[in-house]
């Protein structure tokens, strides 16, 4: 596996699915899923302002919200991004899905779902996550496409 992670559309564009391996056990990378001070560390790291909630459990809430003070993070005219969701599978250490609701989305209102599958490997975690229910997104498909390889190099500079 590379180490730096490519997303891939699925042939029907309602998915994205980034992969990438982490020198570390599938405990430590399920902890820095499910932690919000871990995840304000990595997914909210300088210069995003970022608050983080996660009720890690099955039918938990989630919610983030991020913003860019420079200006330069924009989509679909949205720089103050405001995401939230429930959780849908909860299997420490290898499986993470909640529900995705953003404010940037093309349909703000439609839920889309990003499952985490972690599985170890001889020398860590392979990580995957999918991001479904974008089939009728083009514009967060696209953001979430180019957004994915970078959190999960966040995530593995963590983690590592």
């Amino acid at each position: 596996m590379t180490m730096t992670p490519i997303s891939r559309i699925t042939p029907d564009q309602d998915a994205i699915v980034t992969e990438i391996e982490i020198a570390t056990p599938p405990e430590r990378v399920f902890q820095a899923l499910t932690d919000p001070a871990q995840l304000m560390r990595w997914w909210g790291a300088p210069p995003l302002g970022a608050f983080w909630e996660m009720d890690a459990r099955p039918g938990g809430k989630w919610r983030f919200e991020i913003s860019d003070p420079t200006g330069k993070m924009v989509v679909n005219g949205v720089s103050s991004f405001k995401a939230y969701g429930e959780i849908t599978e909860f299997n420490p250490p290898h499986v993470l899905a909640y529900t995705w609701l953003g404010n940037w989305h093309d349909h703000p209102e439609q839920p889309s779902m990003a499952r985490w599958e972690l599985s170890a490997t001889k020398t860590g975690t392979k990580v995957k996550v999918t991001h479904s229910g974008l089939a009728d997104q083009p514009i967060a498909r696209k953001d979430f496409a180019g957004g994915w390889p970078g959190v999960l190099e966040m995530l593995r500079k963590h983690c590592e």
